[in-house]
């Protein structure tokens, strides 16, 4: 597949092409920069046979860190104090406000830690030259970093839901093992956040949790890398977005075992050079 940032038409050329070389019922995209494309041309997709299951336009613009306050006020939970910010002066005048350390993130990607002002304004500079406004400025807060998937049927019902404890990090703030928990209200602000926003498709709550606290820090609108920890405690959170999508029978599981353990690993292959090469050329061997 072509990258999905360049032109669309391209790429879905590319995907009709698989369908009708192999065979392609429905897709399920991972990729944050795949999303709009996807959204935005999920009805000519099925027209031409491909299913997707996924977020409207609207219930997208969601995850935007502009609009985590308003969606953590509707879900009953609490959201770090924040400034949205667009020069310097506003950037000084938020980090006065808010106190140091912070965090400095731009609207959709990217966040970083800032222990002084001058680490801020390099964060912002960084943030501004790759995403462009707004940038966010939000106070730190601690406590255990939580985290749910789930997927919603867009009536607002789930379709399956697991939370994790997140034991260990990768220097990009990855998960690389965690533990199943059941924090009760940050599983009912997710039911909450489904049946609000009647919410379509995967997606996963970045949570700290301090005490009875629970803090809304971000929104995946989409499943996270870690989403087979779910299938491999019961909850398939895949098939039944497969199922629901062609009306086949589903059971939606009520419950999921705490104290279950996920360790990522690498595995290293060696093979022959020529299916490498094809890949590379043809896009397909």
């Amino acid at each position: 597949m072509p990258y999905p940032s360049g032109n669309h038409e391209e790429y879905f050329e590319r995907l009709y092409y698989i369908k009708d070389q192999f065979g392609l019922d429905f897709v399920l995209p991972n990729l944050d920069a795949e999303l709009p494309m996807y959204i935005k041309y999920a009805g000519e997709l099925e027209r031409r046979g491909i299913k997707t299951f996924l977020p409207s336009a609207e219930q997208f613009r969601l995850r935007g860190k502009d609009r985590l306050d308003e969606v953590a006020e509707k879900i009953g939970i609490e959201f770090p104090p924040a400034e949205v910010v667009t020069s310097y002066d506003e950037l000084n005048k938020a980090v006065e406000k808010l106190g140091l350390p912070v965090m400095v993130k731009g609207a959709f990607y990217k966040a970083y830690k800032a222990h002084t002002s001058q680490e801020a304004m390099s964060h912002y500079n960084k943030i501004v030259a790759e995403w462009g406004y707004p940038v966010i400025v939000q106070k730190v807060v601690t406590g255990e970093e939580l985290n749910v998937v789930a997927v919603g049927d867009g009536a607002g019902n789930s379709l399956g839901m697991v939370g994790i404890k997140k034991l260990s990090l990768t220097a990009q703030g990855k998960i690389w093992n965690g533990v199943t928990i059941k924090n009760e209200a940050m599983l009912e602000a997710t039911r909450r956040f489904i049946d609000v926003y009647h919410w379509k498709g995967g997606f996963e709550l970045e949570c700290i949790v301090d005490k009875d606290t629970v803090y809304l820090i971000e929104i995946n609108p989409r499943l996270p890398a870690w989403s087979y920890f779910a299938t491999g405690v019961g909850t398939n959170l895949p098939a039944n977005i497969i199922r629901k999508s062609f009306g086949l029978p589903l059971e939606v599981p009520e419950d999921y075992p705490a104290g279950k353990l996920f360790v990522r690993y690498t595995y290293e292959l060696v093979t022959d050079m020529a299916p490498f090469q094809a890949i590379t050329m043809k896009g397909e061997f």
